[in-house]
């Protein structure tokens, strides 16, 4: 199977159920809110999946994208796919592996843009907004937007992540979270 993103690219993805990929609206209706917001941006893309997001990124001027994934066959995939979309100046970076276990290992760096897609029926969602918040991931005008099932209710604050709005597309949500850190 293959996946479009923006400029009519196509990105390679796996067989099978194996990866989710974000449903073309809602990566259209992400990018149009963030629009004048990505060109030059650090990009952090947790449970990467198929990596459109991130190569959505990388096309639109993303200064530097950082994935983080579980399965190893997608970490190939994803790097592939961000490679063929990169320009040279723009760095990009996939990491394997348990994002509650790598998220740490990104201490001290700050992301403009997050954003987290696990499996909807995970149990990830509290413990990595938590480690977001804990590290500091988040730029001070930075924003995080977490894609769920719209029925789950996210929490309204994680340490000194805020959320900030809630968007729905049919059977996709999307919560934001901004700082709420003295910039």
């Amino acid at each position: 199977m293959a996946l479009r993103i923006y400029g009519n690219r196509q990105l390679k993805t796996l067989p099978g159920q194996a990866t989710r990929p974000t449903p073309a609206r809602v990566r259209e209706a992400l990018f149009n809110i963030w629009q004048g917001n990505i060109s030059g941006c650090r990009w952090l893309d947790l449970c990467t999946g198929t990596g459109a997001m991130g190569a959505e990124a990388l096309c639109r001027g993303a200064r530097a994208v950082v994935g983080i994934e579980q399965s190893g066959r997608a970490c190939g995939v994803i790097q592939q796919n961000w490679a063929q979309v990169a320009d040279p100046e723009q760095d990009f970076r996939v990491i394997r592996g348990n994002v509650v276990q790598r998220l740490p290992d990104l201490a001290g760096q700050t992301f403009d843009r997050i954003y987290f897609d696990p499996p909807y029926a995970s149990d990830l969602y509290e413990p990595v907004l938590n480690l977001l918040a804990e590290h500091e991931l988040l730029a001070p005008e930075g924003e995080l937007a977490v894609e769920h099932h719209p029925d789950r209710v996210l929490p309204d604050a994680m340490g000194q992540l805020t959320q900030s709005r809630l968007k729905s597309y049919g059977t996709t949500a999307i919560t934001f979270y901004r700082s709420a850190a003295p910039s």
